[in-house]
Formats: C-alpha cells, sequence, structure tokens
C-alpha cells in the first residue's frame, strides 16, 4: 500500500496493481483522516492484484532539482526541501538505489551551489 500524491486520483494505492481509494474531497479533521486510513487499508487487504491491471513503472522523474525548488516556493527551507525530497525518492524508489542516489547527488549538488551562490 502507498500514498499517491503525483497522480489524480490522489490516496492509497497498490504498489503492485491499478487498485486505488481515493481521498474523499470533503476530508477533514483528524478523526476523519484516522477512519479514511482504516478503510483504506481494510479495503486493501480484500482487494486482489489479478482483477486489476499491473501497475506500470513511475514516469520518468522529474529534475529532481526542479521538485526541491519547487518546495523552496512553497516556503520549505532549502535544507528541509532537500531532506523532503530524499525521503519522498526513498519512499517512491525504494526499489531502485540508482535512483536514490542520483537524487542525492542533485540534492547535494544543489546546496553546494546555494553555498556557493550560484543559484
Amino acid at each position: 500500500m502507498m500514498w499517491v500524491t503525483d497522480q489524480t486520483p490522489h490516496g492509497w494505492a497498490c504498489s503492485q496493481c491499478e487498485w486505488n481509494f481515493p481521498t474523499p474531497t470533503l476530508l477533514t479533521g483528524q478523526d476523519a483522516k484516522s477512519a479514511y486510513d482504516r478503510l483504506a487499508s481494510a479495503k486493501f487487504r480484500e482487494h486482489d492484484c489479478t482483477s486489476y491491471r499491473e501497475r506500470q513503472g513511475p514516469p520518468p522523474p522529474d529534475s529532481f532539482v526542479q521538485r526541491i525548488r519547487e518546495l523552496v516556493k512553497r516556503g520549505f527551507k532549502p535544507k528541509d526541501a532537500v531532506d523532503l525530497l530524499l525521503q519522498e525518492v526513498m519512499l517512491e524508489h525504494r526499489k531502485d538505489p540508482k535512483i536514490v542516489e542520483q537524487a542525492r547527488s542533485e540534492a547535494e549538488d544543489f546546496l553546494r551551489r546555494l553555498r556557493d551562490g550560484i543559484i
């Protein structure tokens, strides 16, 4: 079970097939969110991957630097944006260490260029 925000609909999805449990539009309050998570978990355990198409690999990643810049534009400090990106990439691509290492390398280069005043 994985959380999907880069596709529509947003919400819980299966990492192996196209099953998803979209987030309701008016989901507010911690109790409602907890109830949604519990219901999604139960539905996930009940689903059968053979009833759905196989999940395609993730689309090619945008530039990791671009994702960091988007987070900075939203108000995150650069170091926090880098940490958040690396956590996201580790969750999104935990089976592909090459992509995780590429993200780490680009993130370190971004911070280096920022410290050096290049960007």
